[in-house]
């Protein structure tokens, strides 16, 4: 008997167990969303704030006020928040305790443009992005005329100047030259008052590793500022014009 009794002790105490477990999956499906956490994944959140996330995604989930959580489209969601041209990436998911949190990457500009067309930047996968009124890149800028054909070589060469340390402290501008039926670019410099002709965005590696090279030998021999121009387009050289 006893033995009959510890057994139906233990389908009581599971029993119970279930009827809670599901009691607290049931009201946790049906809680509204009371809070939303926001985590900037690549740094501050130079160019949106965590106030403009915060509006966007409440913006959506207003048409969802009466609904659950459970009936809440995360997909959506994240679509609806990487439409901001300011946002590379979101990732909207259900916290443990019923908040929303928000993953965010915002965009990286690499090339800002001021030109005929208007002032804006160029992204590091090559998409427009517009200034922010938060904060202003340090990035090289450009005043040429760019389109969606003749765009690429200078994107990649802004990406490379933003994932060179010197180059990134150096290079201030890169101008896109239409010569010869090619694309030729030219950078103004930060320190100094020289030209760099870069040419075409060929044998990239090699011409950065020339023009580092010039710069530790001009600057140690103090003849930086007698040069006009500094021209990377020949192999194995580099030609300097003196004022």
């Amino acid at each position: 008997m006893r033995k009959y009794s510890l057994h139906i002790k233990h389908l009581l105490l599971f029993l119970v167990v279930i009827f809670l477990f599901g009691f607290a999956s049931y009201r946790n499906e049906h809680k509204k969303i009371e809070d939303i956490d926001v985590v900037f994944e690549n740094g501050d959140n130079l160019f949106i704030s965590y106030e403009m996330v915060n509006k966007l995604l409440i913006q959506n989930l207003a048409v969802h006020e009466n609904e659950s959580k459970e009936n809440i489209n995360l997909n959506v969601l994240e679509q609806f928040v990487q439409n901001n041209d300011m946002i590379e990436n979101a990732e909207i998911f259900l916290k443990l305790n019923g908040d929303l949190g928000a993953l965010i990457t915002q965009r990286t500009p690499v090339l800002r443009v001021a030109n005929s067309t208007g002032s804006y930047y160029y992204d590091k996968q090559g998409n427009k992005m517009p200034l922010s009124n938060n904060y202003s890149a340090r990035i090289p800028i450009t005043s040429s005329e760019l389109n969606k054909e003749n765009c690429i070589d200078i994107i990649c060469l802004a990406n490379t100047i933003e994932k060179d340390k010197f180059l990134k402290q150096q290079i201030i501008g890169i101008h896109q030259i239409d010569k010869n039926e090619s694309i030729q670019f030219e950078l103004e410099t930060r320190m100094g008052d020289q030209k760099i002709e870069f040419g075409e965005y060929k044998n990239v590696s090699e011409k950065i590793k020339k023009l580092k090279v010039f710069y530790q030998k001009s600057i140690s021999d103090n003849t930086l500022d007698g040069y006009k121009t500094i021209n990377l387009k020949f192999r194995n050289q580099v030609v300097c014009e003196k004022y």
